[in-house]
């Protein structure tokens, strides 16, 4: 998770090769199946709840899954679920969306964050090794 336009795809699909994991991308995700959900709050969170129940039935497959999308707020974090391993990615974005900026609320505990340096490959295997370490499968 992070501010659009800081790398979460980019590493997501990294990580995704590395994990063998299925990448579910929220703006895919948004432009295919929730086409319903603006950027309002409410649609916000009721994106992340159901980005959150795709995670779940691919996980069921006994798969990785990684949810690459900003999640900006506690509320949508919430909604997301409560079993993940949260990445986030904290950079300067190279977009800028003065709503989702404006509402965005850093993570309080996230289990890895990214700051400047270090390309996206090395990133990946940081949070690979730590996810394998651990020995269970979360939505990232």
């Amino acid at each position: 998770m992070g501010l659009p336009g800081v790398g979460k795809t980019t590493l997501a699909k990294h990580l995704a090769e590395m994990l063998g994991a299925v990448h579910l991308n929220a703006d895919e995700i948004r432009k295919e199946i929730h086409k319903d959900l603006g950027f309002s709050v409410e649609d916000r969170i009721e994106h992340s709840r159901r980005m959150g129940i795709l995670c779940d039935i691919v996980a069921r497959s006994d798969n990785y899954v990684i949810a690459d999308f900003v999640c900006p707020t506690f509320a949508t974090r919430k909604a997301f679920g409560d079993d993940f391993f949260m990445i986030f990615i904290d950079r300067k974005p190279c977009r800028h969306y003065p709503d989702t900026t404006k509402l965005f609320e850093p993570p309080l505990a996230p289990d890895l964050i990214i700051t400047e340096g270090g390309s996206p490959a090395l990133w990946a295997e940081v949070a690979a090794k730590m996810i394998l370490s651990k020995q269970n499968h979360y939505d990232i």
